[in-house]
């Protein structure tokens, strides 16, 4: 055929999400800096409660999601949780977590000063 094919659609996918992250991707970058960071020292709202619900999310995921999507132009908290769910390089910056846009929301409003520190 005189076209480019992709793989079969209906075909299982034998390469983890780590395969399509190459070493040199600045997304690695991301995920190392924040590693780095004392969260706590930076003023951000950590849960230690023990509260019944669902279990929030850490901070540093968190801020890795905002990262990424703030160095690639994305601001909107809704664009932010599409973008979890359709993009490669960030379902493996924070494994897959899809937190919704209120967490999100929430999230930057209540650790602004803090993220301000940590950029």
């Amino acid at each position: 055929m005189p076209y480019t094919e992709g793989e079969d659609r209906h075909q299982i996918i034998s390469c983890q999400i780590r395969c399509f992250v190459e070493e040199e991707n600045p997304v690695r970058v991301i995920d190392t800096y924040v590693e780095s960071l004392s969260l706590e020292e930076l003023g951000f709202h950590m849960y230690s409660s023990t509260k019944a619900g669902q279990k929030p999310y850490r901070r540093g995921d968190l801020l890795t999601l905002y990262l990424y999507c703030y160095m690639n132009g994305i601001r909107s908290s809704r664009k932010m949780e599409t973008e979890t769910k359709r993009n490669i390089e960030l379902m493996w910056l924070i494994g897959k977590l899809q937190p919704d846009h209120g967490i999100l929301s929430v999230f930057m409003k209540n650790n602004q000063k803090s993220i301000k520190k940590a950029v």
